[in-house]
């Protein structure tokens, strides 16, 4: 499973998740930092990608349209990215069982 994580989640996140997410980046390394939500959407859904996102607008479009992509929520607010790493790691089990069920497009973190 590769993440991409939307303009509000760290770059810097990439290299320590690729280990158990392989494949994972950033919209911004793919030069996408600018690129408004529906951009991000379609990117992550053509490129098979989990949306990693603070933002609730994904969650929306995962409960308007399904999925794919399946949506991962941050709702932990805006903490050090060591908090947000710990939880992506921590919860890995959780995400992958959410993203192999065909009903679930949205799991939230707290």
């Amino acid at each position: 499973m590769k993440l991409l994580l939307d303009q509000n989640v760290s770059h810097r996140l990439v290299e320590p998740l690729s280990e158990i997410y392989p494949g994972t980046t950033q919209v911004g390394l793919l030069g996408l930092g600018d690129a408004n939500d529906r951009e991000i959407w379609d990117l992550a859904q053509q490129e098979g990608y989990v949306l990693v996102s603070h933002d609730a607008d994904f969650e929306a479009f995962s409960v308007l349209a399904g999925g794919p992509p399946f949506v991962i929520w941050l709702r932990c607010g805006n903490q050090p990215k060591a908090l947000i790493l710990e939880k992506l790691l921590s919860q890995s089990d959780l995400i992958e069982q959410a993203n192999s069920d065909p009903s679930v497009w949205c799991v939230e973190l707290y």
